[in-house]
Protein backbone atom coordinates (compact mmCIF):
# COMPACT_ATOMS: atom_id res chain seq x y z
CA UNK A 1 0.00 0.00 0.00
CA UNK A 2 1.00 3.91 -0.83
CA UNK A 3 2.42 5.79 2.04
CA UNK A 4 1.89 9.17 3.10
CA UNK A 5 4.51 10.10 5.17
CA UNK A 6 4.91 12.98 7.87
CA UNK A 7 7.73 13.04 10.10
CA UNK A 8 8.48 15.58 13.47
CA UNK A 9 5.58 17.87 13.02
CA UNK A 10 6.43 20.27 16.11
CA UNK A 11 3.61 21.42 18.46
CA UNK A 12 3.19 22.86 21.92
CA UNK A 13 0.18 21.31 24.21
CA UNK A 14 -0.64 20.72 27.23
CA UNK A 15 -0.89 17.04 27.77
CA UNK A 16 0.22 14.92 30.72
CA UNK A 17 -1.28 13.67 34.13
CA UNK A 18 0.66 16.32 36.23
CA UNK A 19 -0.37 19.67 36.80
CA UNK A 20 2.58 21.44 35.71
CA UNK A 21 2.19 19.66 32.52
CA UNK A 22 -1.27 20.91 31.71
CA UNK A 23 0.01 24.33 32.80
CA UNK A 24 2.55 25.23 30.80
CA UNK A 25 3.05 23.98 27.15
CA UNK A 26 6.12 21.47 26.46
CA UNK A 27 6.90 20.47 22.49
CA UNK A 28 5.35 17.24 20.53
CA UNK A 29 6.60 15.88 17.69
CA UNK A 30 4.26 13.85 15.40
CA UNK A 31 4.95 11.50 13.05
CA UNK A 32 2.16 9.89 10.47
CA UNK A 33 2.17 6.95 8.03
CA UNK A 34 -0.92 7.49 6.29
CA UNK A 35 -1.60 4.18 3.91
CA UNK A 36 -3.80 5.21 0.75
CA UNK A 37 -3.79 3.56 -2.94
CA UNK A 38 -2.25 6.59 -4.37
CA UNK A 39 -2.11 5.41 -8.40
CA UNK A 40 -4.65 7.63 -9.41
CA UNK A 41 -3.88 10.49 -8.19
CA UNK A 42 -0.09 9.91 -9.90
CA UNK A 43 -1.36 8.95 -13.13
CA UNK A 44 -3.92 12.01 -13.15
CA UNK A 45 -0.90 14.31 -11.40
CA UNK A 46 -4.09 15.99 -9.56
CA UNK A 47 -4.47 16.55 -5.70
CA UNK A 48 -7.98 15.93 -5.31
CA UNK A 49 -7.44 12.10 -5.59
CA UNK A 50 -4.67 11.97 -3.08
CA UNK A 51 -4.68 13.76 0.37
CA UNK A 52 -3.91 17.22 1.18
CA UNK A 53 -1.55 16.87 3.98
CA UNK A 54 -1.13 20.44 4.46
CA UNK A 55 -4.85 19.94 5.69
CA UNK A 56 -3.64 17.11 7.88
CA UNK A 57 -0.56 19.20 9.04
CA UNK A 58 -3.07 22.32 10.29
CA UNK A 59 -5.52 19.70 11.94
CA UNK A 60 -2.77 17.58 13.65
CA UNK A 61 -1.87 20.86 14.91
CA UNK A 62 -5.08 22.52 16.25
CA UNK A 63 -5.71 19.05 18.18
CA UNK A 64 -2.30 18.71 20.11
CA UNK A 65 -2.33 23.13 20.87
CA UNK A 66 -6.03 23.40 21.56
CA UNK A 67 -6.86 19.93 23.17
CA UNK A 68 -5.47 18.51 27.05
CA UNK A 69 -5.07 14.93 27.42
CA UNK A 70 -3.47 13.41 30.58
CA UNK A 71 -1.91 10.48 28.07
CA UNK A 72 0.22 10.63 24.77
CA UNK A 73 -1.38 7.69 24.14
CA UNK A 74 -5.46 9.44 23.69
CA UNK A 75 -4.02 12.44 22.10
CA UNK A 76 -2.49 9.79 19.50
CA UNK A 77 -5.90 8.16 19.09
CA UNK A 78 -7.74 11.51 18.62
CA UNK A 79 -5.34 12.45 15.78
CA UNK A 80 -5.69 9.15 14.35
CA UNK A 81 -9.56 8.95 14.79
CA UNK A 82 -9.55 12.69 12.51
CA UNK A 83 -7.41 11.38 10.00
CA UNK A 84 -10.07 8.33 9.16
CA UNK A 85 -12.64 10.34 9.81
CA UNK A 86 -12.06 12.95 7.22
CA UNK A 87 -9.94 11.50 4.53
CA UNK A 88 -10.50 8.83 2.29
CA UNK A 89 -7.52 6.73 3.90
CA UNK A 90 -7.45 2.75 4.60
CA UNK A 91 -4.64 3.05 7.59
CA UNK A 92 -3.09 5.53 9.22
CA UNK A 93 -0.11 5.06 12.00
CA UNK A 94 0.71 7.93 14.66
CA UNK A 95 3.56 8.18 16.77
CA UNK A 96 3.75 10.62 19.63
CA UNK A 97 6.84 11.70 20.84
CA UNK A 98 7.28 13.62 24.07
CA UNK A 99 10.99 14.90 24.59
CA UNK A 100 10.60 16.99 27.73
CA UNK A 101 8.37 13.91 29.56
CA UNK A 102 9.28 14.54 33.70
CA UNK A 103 11.12 12.23 34.44
CA UNK A 104 14.36 12.52 36.19
CA UNK A 105 17.22 10.96 34.20
CA UNK A 106 18.71 11.41 30.67
CA UNK A 107 16.76 10.28 27.72
CA UNK A 108 15.58 11.29 24.35
CA UNK A 109 12.04 11.12 24.13
CA UNK A 110 9.29 8.75 25.26
CA UNK A 111 6.24 7.81 22.62
CA UNK A 112 3.42 5.77 21.68
CA UNK A 113 3.20 4.97 18.25
CA UNK A 114 -0.65 4.04 17.36
CA UNK A 115 -2.28 2.35 14.60
CA UNK A 116 -6.01 2.42 13.33
CA UNK A 117 -7.89 1.28 10.13
CA UNK A 118 -11.07 1.69 8.44
CA UNK A 119 -13.47 -0.56 10.06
Amino acid sequence: MDQIIARKIACYGRHGVLEKEKSRAQRFEIDLNIYKDLSTAAAKDDLQYSVDYSEIFEQVRDIVENKSFNLIETLASNIADMILTEYPVEKVEVSVYKPQAPIKGEFEYFAVKIERRRK
